[in-house]
C-alpha cells in the first residue's frame, strides 16, 4: 500500500520543497512504497522553483529538486494525502482551519519526528535570513525525515 505524504510551508519554496527532495532521496531504496509532495499554504509563489538557497545547500549534500515547483495547498489534499505535514505551528493552525474535522487526524506538525522534539517544535522560514538559516533548515528537516521514515518503517512492519 503506498503511503502518501504532502509537506507544507507557507509559500513552497524553501522548507516544503526541502523536505520533499530528502524524504524523495531517503525513501529512494527504504524499500517502502512512498508518494511525496509539498505545498504551500500561499500561492503567492504558484509555479515557482524552489528558493536558489535551499537547492544550492541540498545540492552540497547529494539532494535534487527535479521536477519540484510551488503550489498552493488544494481541498483535494486533505483527503488524498494520508498524512499533511506541516512545517510550523502557523501553517498546521491554516491546514486545521481549512480541513474537514474529519480529516483533522492526517494533519501533524513535521518535527514531532525529530530527536530533540519538543526542544525543536517548528522549521524555522530561512527566507529573509541569511545561508545559515537555510543550512540549520536542511540539518532539521534531514533529521524529521530520519524519525519520520523510521516510523512509517515501524508501521509497515505492524
Amino acid at each position: 500500500m503506498t503511503t502518501k505524504l504532502l509537506f507544507v510551508c507557507l509559500g513552497n519554496i524553501c522548507r516544503s520543497p526541502t523536505a520533499h527532495a530528502v524524504m524523495r532521496h531517503k525513501t529512494g531504496n527504504c524499500g517502502l512504497d512512498i508518494e511525496i509532495e509539498s505545498a504551500g499554504t500561499s500561492a503567492s509563489h504558484r509555479g515557482a522553483p524552489p528558493d536558489s538557497r535551499s537547492v544550492r545547500e541540498g545540492m552540497a549534500v547529494g539532494y535534487t529538486f527535479d521536477g519540484i515547483t510551488s503550489r498552493p495547498v488544494a481541498d483535494s489534499d486533505f483527503v488524498y494525502y494520508d498524512l499533511l505535514l506541516a512545517m510550523d505551528k502557523d501553517n498546521l493552525a491554516e491546514l486545521k482551519q481549512r480541513c474537514p474535522a474529519e480529516l483533522h487526524h492526517k494533519l501533524q506538525l513535521f518535527m514531532q519526528y525529530h530527536p530533540s522534539y519538543p526542544a525543536y517544535s517548528e522549521v524555522p522560514d530561512p527566507y529573509y535570513g541569511g545561508s545559515k538559516g537555510f543550512a540549520l533548515v536542511l540539518q532539521l528537516i534531514e533529521q524529521g525525515c530520519d524519525g519520520l521514515l523510521a516510523r512509517l518503517e515501524q508501521l509497515e512492519k505492524v
